[in-house]
């Protein structure tokens, strides 16, 4: 068996070589699939905001015996019976619970009531009230910052590269990215929250970092493109990726490993819930992001300028040399 070494430096001469944009319709179909998909969870399965977005009543019991969440949702429908409520635990000794909007009349009732129920001292419960503008601001200023983010990258990626094709392919790469993470949070339940949000916008700095990594090399092979390398423009593309290929599997697993580790403080020690929807959004991105950039992004970008006549001509006479000199295509 080819040890990593080895298996980094056949993929790097080519010896080795993973079919990312021969293959390309079968990658792009399972992108779609997996883009659908993720777009129609929320259809059957609702995306859960935190209160941060939808605004209700948050009430906070420190220095409790029992973490037994059950407790705090009795004490809560002794009060409202209908409400809505989400109970977490934070830390070793304290309850957060988070309701619907309450009155002021009901809130005062329910600190009492959640003293009671888990026996401290009424000073050791602390509500407060997140309104609903508050929530539509921070829904608004985080489309905003994403399409900020999204328009500097097309322009930066356009001027860098010299090429519109490879802004429309890094974008399409991170909107694969976005979609795919938010349809994971939706599948399984996990909450967005602005800590959330702010995981969503790393990841996608995460993805455009790798794919920038990855189309600089595909810019250095197809720049040498032409009867004196050999190589079609989709192969120099298939090649560059390829080259790229054991550096974008390191960097994930380098990014995956602590992020994963800090999830896992997060939910079992800490109970910190900042820290675990940032650790959760970034540990989920991290992944589709290193599948975006070498199945959807790159395939693409070869896509996009192969039917370039410059490159359909040059193809051409690499394809009939070879098939004079009796070489495979």
């Amino acid at each position: 068996m080819r040890s990593m070494s080895q298996l980094g430096n056949d993929l790097y001469t080519g010896k080795t070589s993973f079919p990312f944009v021969g293959r390309r319709r079968l990658w792009f179909l399972i992108a779609a699939i997996l883009v659908i998909g993720a777009a129609l969870v929320p259809l059957f399965r609702p995306i859960q905001f935190s209160i941060e977005f939808t605004g209700g009543s948050q009430f906070t019991v420190n220095g409790v015996t029992t973490t037994d969440q059950q407790v705090a949702t009795d004490a809560v429908q002794s009060v409202v019976p209908d409400a809505t409520t989400k109970v977490v635990t934070v830390g070793d000794d304290g309850i957060r619970v988070q309701t619907d909007q309450l009155t002021d009349a009901q809130t005062r009732d329910v600190s009492a009531a959640l003293a009671d129920a888990y026996q401290v001292d009424p000073a050791e419960v602390s509500a407060s009230f997140i309104g609903p503008s508050w929530g539509q601001d921070v829904t608004r200023q985080s489309l905003w910052g994403l399409a900020i983010f999204l328009a500097l990258t097309f322009l930066i990626l356009a001027l860098y590269f010299r090429t519109w094709k490879m802004s429309v392919s890094a974008i399409i790469g991170l909107l694969d990215v976005l979609i795919i993470t938010v349809g994971v949070y939706a599948l399984f339940g996990f909450e967005i929250s602005p800590a959330a949000v702010i995981g969503f916008l790393t990841i996608l700095s995460y993805a455009l970092y790798d794919t920038t990594v990855v189309f600089d090399k595909i810019r250095e092979n197809t720049s040498e493109d032409g009867e004196v390398s050999g190589r079609t423009f989709g192969e120099s593309v298939n090649l560059a990726v390829n080259q790229t290929l054991i550096r974008s599997i390191n960097t994930t697993v380098v990014a995956v490993l602590p992020t994963g580790a800090i999830l896992i403080v997060g939910v079992v020690w800490l109970g910190a819930q900042t820290l675990t929807d940032l650790s959760l959004s970034i540990f989920v991105g991290t992944i589709v992001a290193a599948y975006s950039t070498l199945f959807v992004a790159a395939p693409l970008y070869s896509l996009l300028r192969e039917g370039e006549e410059r490159f359909k001509e040059r193809d051409a006479r690499i394809l009939a040399a070879r098939e004079l000199a009796g070489t495979p295509a």
